[in-house]
């Protein structure tokens, strides 16, 4: 007889020698001490391995999949198949938590019957921690996303929450199997919260996101064009369903702006032009679909996102 868990965390690892003790101490540290801890080791090709092998001999809480290396997205698919828990958590393995964070987020899930609990979060580099906090969502009440649609213009953060994995399962909610880490929770956490009624976002910092990894896939000028498959798959996800999630189109443009254009701005002279194409090519495909609707955007992002077509077309 298999037991549940409360929660199962996944800690998708790939070279990482250098932050997953850390993380793996702050995880095995919580309050709440009724966790399954999967580690996913997409190929590392440092001590990373041996690292969650010596915790995994020591706490049995810990279980190690290790398996070649197929990108984040595969990976996480992996993880979330061998889940027992009751609840899904993810920590990526250059970050850590606090020690109450799985224990205030189980609480809450259970008090209010969520399909997701999320707390905010730090933002670590160099030693400093700086709060993000989210202003515009409403905290610590109850939201239905497709009613407060402001949850979604948030960073997805899908390791600063915890997921019901028997309704992940059920509305089929997975990660793009892309090669790669860039942007992979973006698809993933709009998916989630376009089939959520019942979520809760509180404002207590919990987890500390690590900026001073230069091994971060947000480091990684060279996954140019991860975030189009992310946008690919999620219109591909609305337009499946258009009666249910079709109301959903036209804050989409918005948050697609958002996405590529940090992903513009981070790219070098000859990369942003190659992806402005890219950029361009996609809003008029979308606009011949009638999956833009202009007329119903907020002026100053109608106007921005004009704009990329006249640079596309050499015009300021």
């Amino acid at each position: 007889m298999k037991i549940t868990p409360k929660i199962s965390v996944l800690v998708p690892c790939y070279n990482v020698e250098k932050y997953v003790a850390q993380c793996l101490d702050s995880i095995l540290s919580q309050t709440i001490k009724d966790i399954e801890v999967i580690c996913i080791n997409d190929g590392s090709t440092d001590n990373t391995l041996s690292i969650l092998r010596s915790f995994e001999k020591i706490d049995g809480r810990v279980k190690v999949l290790d398996k070649s290396n197929s990108g984040y997205g595969d990976s996480m698919n992996h993880g979330l198949a061998l889940c027992l828990g009751k609840y899904i958590g993810i920590v990526e393995s250059d970050d850590f938590i606090e020690p109450n964070m799985f224990e205030v987020l189980y609480d809450t899930a259970e008090k209010f019957n969520l399909e997701i609990a999320r707390c905010c979060y730090f933002e670590f580099k160099n030693g400093t921690n700086e709060p993000v906090y989210n202003e515009w969502v409403p905290k610590n009440i109850l939201i239905d996303p497709n009613v407060e649609k402001s949850v979604f213009s948030q960073a997805p953060a899908i390791w600063c929450s915890i997921y019901k994995n028997s309704w992940l399962k059920e509305n089929h909610i997975k990660f793009l199997p892309t090669p790669g880490a860039s942007y992979q929770d973006t698809s993933f956490a709009f998916k989630a919260y376009a089939c959520a009624r019942r979520v809760m976002m509180l404002d207590t910092p919990m987890l500390h996101y690590r900026l001073d990894n230069q091994n971060s896939s947000i480091n990684s000028p060279g996954k140019v064009y991860c975030v189009c498959d992310e946008w690919d798959e999620i219109y591909r996800f609305v337009r499946s369903n258009k009666k249910k999630f079709g109301h959903l189109f036209p804050i989409m443009p918005v948050l697609q702006y958002g996405t590529y254009k940090w992903n513009l701005d981070r790219l070098d002279s000859g990369l942003r032009t190659k992806f402005l194409a890219h950029w361009a090519l996609e809003i008029l495909q979308h606009l011949i679909k009638g999956e833009l609707p202009l007329h119903k955007l907020d002026p100053n992002y109608r106007s921005k996102i004009l704009s990329v077509l006249r640079q596309s077309l050499g015009f300021k």
